[in-house]
Order: C-alpha cells, then sequence, then structure tokens
C-alpha cells in the first residue's frame, strides 16, 4: 500500500490488519514508517512513489494480492486567480504521476490473476474543488487511468480489476481533508469541523474508512462495481459499475 503511514491509508492498514491480512506500506518519512510498524507489526519500505523504479521493486517484492494506491499530495488552497502553475499542478507532479508509474508497473509485471488495485480518487473528482487548483482535475484523471488499466487487463487477459475508491467528503486529521476543510470554512464564522457538520453530516473517520474497504473487497454486493463513493453517513454506494 502506498500512503499507510497516515491518513485515511492507515485507517486502512488498521482495518486490514485486523482481518490478519499482511500488509507493506510503502512511504518517504521513515519516523511514520517507524510508527505503524512497531505498532501494528507490518512490513514497511521507504521509497518515493513517484519514482517508477520504485514502483517496479515493490511490486517484485511484494507482489501483493491487493494493492492500494492511497498517497496523494496536500493541494496548495486559494482561488485560481491566485495560484501559480507550481501550485496548480501540485497534485498532477505526484498523485497522477505516482498512479500511472504504479498502475504500469502492476501492468507490465504483471500482478497475479485475481489481484485487485484500489486507485484513491475523491468527491472533487464529481463536485469540483475550487479551492484546490488542479486537484479535482488530477482525482479525475486517476478514476479514468483505472478505468483504462482495466481496459488494457481485459484485453491481455490479466485477470486484475482495477478499481476507484470515491471518498465523498474532507475527513479531519488527515493532510489533504484538513487543509480544505480549514479553506473552506475560512471565513465562513465556522470552524473545519462544524463546516464538515453542515455539509456531510456524520464524520468519516480513517478507521471507518478502512473498514468501508473491506466490506468492498470481501461483500458480493459490491463484486460488479468500478467505482465507490465512501461517506460517513451513507457508507459504501456504487458510483459506476465494472464494464462487462
Amino acid at each position: 500500500m502506498t500512503g499507510g503511514s497516515r491518513g485515511l491509508g492507515l485507517g486502512l492498514v488498521e482495518a486490514l490488519v485486523e482481518q490478519g491480512v499482511r500488509v507493506t506500506v510503502v512511504a518517504r518519512d521513515e519516523k511514520y514508517l517507524a510508527a505503524v510498524r512497531e505498532r501494528l507489526g507490518v512490513i514497511t519500505l521507504a521509497g518515493d512513489i513517484t519514482d517508477a523504479d520504485v514502483a517496479k521493486r515493490v511490486l517484485k517484492q511484494a507482489n501483493p494480492t491487493i494493492l492500494a494506491l492511497n498517497a496523494g499530495a496536500i493541494p496548495h488552497t486559494g482561488s485560481l486567480d491566485q495560484l501559480s502553475w507550481e501550485n496548480f499542478s501540485k497534485t498532477w507532479e505526484t498523485d497522477v504521476k505516482a498512479g500511472l508509474y504504479w498502475l504500469q508497473a502492476a501492468l507490465l509485471q504483471p500482478l497475479e490473476p485475481g489481484t485487485r488495485v484500489l486507485v484513491s480518487s475523491s468527491g472533487a473528482a464529481i463536485q469540483g474543488s475550487r479551492m484546490s487548483g488542479g486537484y479535482a482535475g488530477a482525482k479525475r484523471t486517476l478514476w479514468i487511468m483505472a478505468s483504462y488499466a482495466n481496459g488494457i487487463s481485459k484485453a491481455r487477459n490479466l485477470g486484475i480489476h482495477f478499481q476507484t475508491i470515491v471518498p465523498m467528503q474532507m475527513v479531519l486529521g488527515t493532510g489533504v481533508g484538513q487543509a480544505g476543510a480549514e479553506a473552506y470554512s475560512r471565513g465562513t464564522g465556522m470552524n473545519p469541523e462544524e463546516f464538515i457538520a453542515a455539509h456531510f453530516g456524520a464524520l468519516l473517520e480513517p478507521r471507518k474508512f478502512g473498514e468501508y474497504i473491506v466490506s468492498i473487497l470481501t461483500d458480493p454486493k459490491y463484486g460488479g462495481g468500478f467505482a465507490f463513493g465512501l461517506q460517513g453517513e451513507a457508507g459504501v454506494t456504487i458510483l459506476e459499475e465494472a464494464a462487462s
């Protein structure tokens, strides 16, 4: 799993470990990796997920049956007229670049038939996100890339299943979610917690996010889905069926 040392990724690691899954976590910061390794007993590998060689090396070494691509950069927040190209394109240079390399590595190795590859997108891919530059477009592109990967897998009879995970609300306590909630609540007279409650209802905790992912992986009713929306109150909804 990429991005499993903090935030939503860590919530998923916790949920998988509880199910007895052997988990390998890939991230750059050894301090966070050491903490999750010592607490949960997972395997950790330090590396830059935007490095194509890291993707190839990790998949060759771990050969996972579930690959969760969850890492992402915190976007620079500000209105369109306030953003430089560097700030606007931050998530393209991290999330999309990493997504490309890891999807390519999964297809070209290839991973074993029956492997599930979960690509993290965002509700911003549907609704937009006017305060976070190119974030919404980057997350929509990852969604589309997962669909392309499914097409390649089918054409080559690889048997690898790519699915898109779409958190439908900002998640406090995570880098991206906290930054977004603070940016959007600023000037409203509400703090981030009040803003989330007013716009999304129940909070989506990272651990609950992880439990929802486990249900997607194990519950037959989700077997035909390609894109899944996750929300605190609504739980899991199928946003898009898998192509036949």
